[in-house]
């Protein structure tokens, strides 16, 4: 058995099955994967894959336990280099992070400068996407972490520790009826076209969740995955808009008055998470920190000693969080 082995079984499952697709993102050859593969399920005396003539059609039962095992062992072999490049050189390597574009452009900006400045010879890279995406990084090992809100059931093989929890404001013009009220309610806002996230972004499901309870439908025209967009469509008269509280900016948004939705809407929290057995160099612990001050070392080593994600939330259950 051969940790290169391994690693195609990995990949195919991570390209969908498609072999061509996954000797592609190897920089190999398809025939050469597909020879691996057999070589290791002939040594083990099963298959991993079902086949129809020369396709990978699904992975059996017993290919499954193999691949999650594969995975570990992949993770704690990039540990043992993690960990040697951290005795070699502790402020020198590479961060990865998945998530939403109300975090890159909001949450992050003041977190990531300062980690810059600190740890100049770290390369840092932002992946943007869904909740999908964000937790498919993740788990296929692109993003060290994962930093999400919404969706967190995809995360299930993930460490995800809570950073802060946050609500929304009602986005309108100066001039709307709502900007004169003294406490707007979910009635008056189901009274408006609404201008507000995709679905599964961002929060989104607490939105609906506050329509449903008070048995109203909202009428929501248009949807989006930036609050940049949003606010531009609410300038152009097309909604009122619902958004995170940290995307209005007072000192760039003064065309644009922010009800506070606290009362209307239950708070999200946000969370940080990252693979099970992966080695977290040290730079990545001040990171987290950086992003969730109570997420200290000692806080992060006591969660991964946990591993169940039920555990780990009881860990957090009385601990206020900073709230945005």
């Amino acid at each position: 058995m051969k940790l290169q082995q391994l690693r195609y079984i990995v990949e195919v499952l991570n390209n969908n099955l498609n072999v061509s697709a996954t000797a592609e993102a190897l920089y190999t050859s398809q025939p050469g994967i597909s020879k691996q593969v057999r070589m290791l399920e002939d040594e083990l005396g099963v298959q991993i894959f079902g086949r129809s003539g020369k396709h990978l059609t699904h992975v059996t039962a017993v290919g499954e336990e193999i691949i999650q095992i594969a995975r570990e062992v992949l993770s704690r072999v990039e540990g043992i280099k993690g960990a040697a490049a951290q005795y070699n050189r502790p402020d020198q390597g590479t961060l990865n992070i998945a998530t939403t574009h109300t975090q890159a452009r909001y949450a992050l900006p003041r977190i990531i400068q300062g980690f810059i400045e600190k740890y100049p010879g770290v390369s840092l890279h932002m992946h943007q996407g869904s909740p999908e995406q964000i937790s498919a990084f993740a788990a296929k090992g692109k993003a060290d972490f994962a930093i999400a809100t919404e969706a967190l059931h995809l995360y299930q093989d993930l460490i995800m520790l809570p950073c802060y929890r946050w609500n929304r404001c009602i986005l309108v013009p100066p001039n709307h009826p709502l900007a004169s009220l003294s406490k707007v309610s979910i009635e008056d806002v189901a009274e408006f076209p609404l201008v507000t996230y995709v679905h599964g972004f961002t929060g989104r499901s607490r939105l609906d969740q506050a329509f449903s309870e008070a048995g109203l439908t909202p009428k929501i025209v248009f949807t989006a995955t930036d609050a940049d967009v949003i606010k531009t469509y609410v300038r152009m008269g097309l909604g009122i808009g619902v958004i995170a509280t940290m995307a209005y900016e007072a000192d760039k948004d003064t065309d644009l008055v922010a009800i506070p939705a606290g009362h209307l809407f239950a708070p999200s929290t946000t969370k940080i998470g990252f693979r099970k057995g992966v080695f977290i160099r040290g730079y990545m612990y001040d990171f987290i920190e950086r992003f969730a001050p109570h997420l200290t070392r000692a806080v992060i080593d006591e969660a991964i000693q946990l591993r169940e994600l039920s555990v780990i939330e009881t860990m957090f259950k009385d601990i206020e969080l900073p709230t945005y």
